[in-house]
């Protein structure tokens, strides 16, 4: 099992309303000067915020939501220090593979 850790909201906020996508190509550039592979994923409408154990955090995220899920929490720090209405958590799952 490995750990993910995420910072979701409200997809358009995310997506539309706010420059995630500069912030996210900022962390890529600096990934590439150090030679570390991406971990991390924007995923829209995430399944994960359905399941049980997120509910306390998943039910005040407006739908459909948005989610920039990690292995490294560091990057899910990172984004919400530049992002507001969010809100950040962790969960259990297996690896993809591939």
């Amino acid at each position: 099992m490995q750990t993910y850790y995420f910072v979701a909201g409200s997809r358009r906020f995310l997506c539309e309303e706010e420059p995630l996508a500069e912030s996210l190509v900022e962390r890529e550039r600096n990934y590439q000067a150090r030679g570390k592979e991406r971990d991390f994923w924007l995923v829209e409408s995430p399944a994960f915020l359905e399941r049980p154990e997120l509910a306390p955090l998943a039910q005040p995220i407006p739908r459909p939501a948005a989610a920039v899920v990690s292995t490294d929490p560091d990057v899910i720090r990172w984004l919400k220090l530049r992002l507001a209405f969010v809100v950040t958590g962790e969960f259990q799952a297996h690896q993809p593979q591939g």
